[in-house]
């Protein structure tokens, strides 16, 4: 899981502030690299490297991003390896330099691998993120080289106006168009040295086309943001929409420089010179609103949203058969996602709230005669539901760990060494409100078991007779192939165990999960509740159901070589060509 943004600014504003606090507004979703690459004049500044987005940029980095549009990521490895020669965004220079941001998994990336090869394309990394780049840049090179293209001609004709000082008056004189159509600067007079350039970008069509193909070629789960030097912004969506991206817009703001060294966008009057809208087009639509942006909606599934430098956002269908229908990932609901984050319409505090309520409701169900005196949260994404579960069993509810902030989430650490190690760090117990207690503890999900096991030894450390565990969410028995970090079933607690093998390997006394139905009815009944159309959602790591389906024996080949990864040492070799020195960007 990832974490991508998207700012362009046709107003010409700097937009690394935005870029900048939209990634931290996003770090939950990644603490392994960060990454942000701006344009400037049709100039690339790119900067990523391993560590939390406050280690990566600091003052110097951030005055260095310069430019109106600009790409960020976040990043959990769930393919490829953790060098930061995998950190994103990932760059291409032909055609025009594109750069990419991804979030999600393909589950044909060796195939497509090795159709690039054909196509005389070199891949540099394991990372699936850098192939999907290398898909849509072939895609649209081989689009605007067709013989049939206009393109080609402009290219070849004598007529067409060479770079350099008199292009623009060269330009018009060969009957080209230099007048921009709104009040912001188009391409061609903003790169005073590629004057003559705007005849030479893509179109929308061949955008839409390009991007047609990558949706018919790429398998997965995928939501992708990338930057075309000189057109401007795209974002695009897998068929089903398992990943999620939202997009939205603000009048431009005047921005203070902070002390950080980076300008930081303030809420003010919009800026009087010019009355263009800023787009954003982020993972969570926490990012947009926390920054000011007006939420529009989500990039529908199979859609692809085009954001050029003239201005605008324009929608498209780039699906490239009959529409499939919406399965957003329900996980995305269980942990991944903000509580104050709306996915495809759908507020993901109050689903978190009804999974609480489904689960007390199940506990009446089946155990009315519990002895449980307190419900306590394991901090910090199951406090919603531990609350609503908490009132409608009519318990306390009450804080029984202090978490330190400085340890990130043990979830989407790397390696399970970290994990352990993180847990006892992260968490310690107040032993007032377990000592002579019978402690329910819920948490969003039970996954490998690492941090249940520890927390219920720490309740009993500090003094609970008796520890229970419900989870939010069902037993988790499969692979998940979209971009979530437990790919075998070996590493899964569940696997081949009832609930009461279970309980014993944590250490409970008794273990509680949500039934699969409940946890769609959750969503489900909430999407109904704010008039949302619900068609379905990938429950795949619950049930097994992969909504791509899956070839061949892609889960034995990927428990395979997590396996060899698991062997390997851990690699922190940074290829040169992935880290741009500042000092270079900023000359």
């Amino acid at each position: 899981m990832c974490g991508i943004v998207g700012v362009i600014s046709p107003s010409g504003d700097p937009v690394i502030g935005l870029v900048y606090e939209a990634l931290l507004a996003l770090q939950h979703r990644g603490q392994d690299a960060a990454g942000i690459v701006t344009e400037d004049a049709g100039r690339l500044c790119l900067h990523k490297d391993n560590g939390m987005v406050r280690d990566v940029f600091g003052p110097e980095q951030l005055r260095a991003l310069r430019g109106d549009v600009g790409i960020g990521h976040v990043r959990y490895p769930t393919a490829g390896t953790s060098s930061c020669a995998e950190a994103q965004p990932f760059y291409v220079n032909s055609p025009y330099g594109i750069t990419l941001g991804h979030n999600g998994n393909l589950t044909n990336a060796p195939k497509l691998q090795h159709e690039l090869l054909q196509e005389l394309r070199h891949i540099n990394t394991g990372s699936d993120s850098e192939v999907l780049l290398n898909v849509f840049a072939s895609e649209l090179l081989s689009i605007l080289t067709q013989p049939s293209s206009p393109r080609v001609e402009r290219v070849d004709s004598d007529d067409a106006p060479s770079p350099g000082p008199d292009g623009a008056k060269a330009a018009a004189a060969a009957g080209a168009s230099t007048t921009p159509t709104t009040k912001a600067a188009s391409p061609a007079v903003r790169w005073s040295h590629l004057a003559g350039v705007e005849a030479m970008l893509p179109t929308e069509a061949e955008l839409v086309q390009a991007l047609r193909a990558v949706l018919r070629r790429c398998v997965g789960g995928y939501a992708v943001v990338a930057m075309v030097t000189g057109y401007g912004l795209l974002a695009f969506r897998d068929p089903h929409g398992i990943r999620p991206l939202s997009y939205g817009r603000r009048r431009p703001v005047v921005e203070t420089p902070p002390s950080s060294g980076a300008p930081s966008p303030s809420p003010g009057a919009a800026s009087p010179a010019n009355d263009e809208w800023e787009y954003m087009v982020s993972s969570e639509s926490a990012a947009l609103t926390s920054l000011g942006f007006e939420l529009i909606g989500d990039v529908p599934p199979g859609h692809a949203l085009l954001l050029p430098r003239a201005g605008g956002a324009k929608l498209h269908n780039v699906m490239p058969e009959a529409p499939k229908p919406l399965a957003p990932c329900v996980f995305e609901y269980v942990y991944f996602a903000r509580p104050d984050t709306v996915l495809d319409g759908v507020s993901v505090y109050r689903t978190r709230l009804r999974m609480g309520e489904y689960l007390a409701r199940q506990i009446l169900d089946e155990w009315a005669s519990h002895d449980i005196d307190v419900v306590v949260p394991i901090p910090d994404t199951a406090r919603t539901a531990a609350l609503e579960c908490a009132s409608v069993l009519g318990l306390k509810y009450r804080e029984g760990f202090m978490k330190n902030r400085y340890v990130g989430r043990t979830f989407i650490m790397p390696v399970q060494g970290l994990r352990k190690k993180s847990v006892r760090q992260k968490l310690s117990a107040i032993q007032s409100e377990f000592n002579g207690r019978n402690v329910l503890l819920v948490d969003d999900s039970i996954v490998r078991g690492t941090t249940s096991t520890q927390i219920i030894a720490m309740a009993r450390e500090a003094g609970a007779k008796k520890v229970y565990i419900a989870s939010a969410a069902p037993p988790v028995r499969h692979p998940n192939v979209y971009g979530i970090d437990m790919p075998t079933k070996a590493e899964l607690v569940a696997t081949a165990r009832d609930d009461d093998a279970i309980a014993a390997e944590l250490g409970a006394d008794r273990v509680i999960y949500q039934r699969l139905d409940d946890l769609k009815k959750s969503v489900s009944d909430e999407a109904a509740e704010q008039g949302v159309p619900f068609q379905g959602l990938d429950c795949s790591c619950f049930d097994g159901v992969y909504v791509t389906g899956l070839g061949g024996d892609y889960l034995t080949e990927l428990a395979q070589k997590r396996g060899g990864a698991a062997d390997a040492a851990p690699s922190s070799a940074c290829h040169l060509l992935d880290r741009l020195a500042v000092s270079a960007a900023s000359s």
